[in-house]
């Protein structure tokens, strides 16, 4: 802290991600930053306790005219309020508080302290620790959007999720089978097959299974649409949740997952009639014999961004009540995240690289 006449100058560090070329690998550099700017109306000034890692997708700010030379990393935060501008009317000082920076934020979540519109944040629960919070809020939106309003998972209802097993997978189950659905779901190691298999309800003494069938395909040689339609008498499921999936025959293999992944028609076969399949896969091709197949089914393919809450205001009063539902399932602990232990800020830099180049199975977050 360094003092010049009467004004105070607090320096703080913040992470950033630098790419200085499009197709240029990027790389991660700690600023600091000096002084935060003054306190907007709607703004809440929040000390972060904690922070979650996700893969920054560049391309999509790069298409939506967000990139810049300088990008602030972390986005997920937990954290108190220490002041709040004068037409905030959701939050005081001393509040807990948690949720997900915007796309165009100028803020780095890991920074100590940072400015936040209030329309960004929702309460903590207290028994809700720091860590767990901003870990799960993204995997959580992520299984909102997906199941409750990309499709409707419900009671009689037969879910696929593909990769149970990573963050998001074991949040998409927990929410599907708490709204009554039917969950199978694929491993890619026996590591990741032993840990769907051991997943239970969070009521205590009750022994059955949060996943109705594990598909281990870590060998190559399980047929996924023929074990689902064995496991639903031939009818297909009605809800299908990709972790990408393989559009032609001569695709790059270069990596263990991606020859796991199932073909599209796989897909297109193990779907029931009326069912959804949301993909994760931006780029999908459908050829016509795929449409048509699709059609003769009556089902639908819907395209999962979880962006989209934020890219429209009009969106903003349901965005906020899945952040809360998001945060009320947490302390009843039906949401249980996959989390690694909590990682200290000097050691962002290195543990964001590898989640950015998607070698990290749990979710990494970030604790002050």
């Amino acid at each position: 802290m360094a003092t010049a006449g009467r004004r105070v100058t607090i320096t703080m560090k913040a992470l950033y991600c630098q790419q200085n070329s499009p197709g240029e690998e990027i790389t991660f550099v700690f600023q600091e930053r000096e002084n935060l700017p003054p306190t907007r109306d709607n703004d809440v000034k929040v000390q972060v306790r904690a922070c979650a890692l996700s893969w920054i997708d560049t391309k999509l700010l790069s298409e939506i005219k967000l990139e810049k030379e300088l990008l602030p990393v972390g986005r997920e935060i937990s954290g108190v309020v220490l002041e709040v501008g004068r037409k905030v009317t959701f939050f005081q000082p001393d509040d807990e508080v948690v949720g997900i920076l915007p796309l165009d934020s100028e803020e780095s979540g890991l920074c100590e302290v940072i400015l936040v519109h209030e329309h960004y944040l929702v309460h903590k629960p207290e028994k809700v620790c720091w860590a767990e919070a901003a870990g799960t809020v993204r995997d959580g939106l992520r299984a909102y959007t997906a199941l409750h309003y990309l499709s409707q998972a419900s009671p009689g209802k037969t879910v696929l999720v593909m990769d149970g097993a990573s963050p998001f997978g074991t949040i998409a189950i927990q929410l599907a089978q708490h709204r009554g659905a039917k969950v199978i779901s694929t491993a890619y190691s026996l590591e990741d097959k032993q840990y769907l298999e051991r997943l239970r309800p969070p009521v205590e003494g009750m022994r059955q299974l949060l996943v109705a069938r594990v598909i281990d395909v870590s060998n190559g040689k399980i047929d996924v649409s023929e074990s689902c339609l064995e496991e639903t008498g031939g009818l297909g499921v009605d809800i299908v949740l990709d972790a990408g999936v393989k559009q032609f025959k001569a695709e790059d293999e270069s990596t263990l997952k991606s020859q796991l992944l199932p073909h599209k028609h796989d897909i297109i076969t193990l779907l029931g009639v009326g069912g959804h399949w949301i993909t994760t896969e931006k780029n999908l091709q459908l050829d016509p014999p795929d449409s048509h197949s699709l059609f003769l089914k009556g089902a639908t393919v819907s395209f999962l961004n979880d962006e989209i809450w934020n890219l429209s205001n009009i969106q903003q009063g349901k965005y906020l009540s899945i952040l809360e539902d998001i945060m009320e399932k947490l302390s009843r602990n039906i949401f249980r995240p996959q989390l690694d232990e909590p990682i200290p800020l000097y050691e962002a830099k290195v543990t964001m690289e590898i989640v950015q180049k998607n070698q990290a199975r749990k979710r990494q977050v970030i604790q002050f």
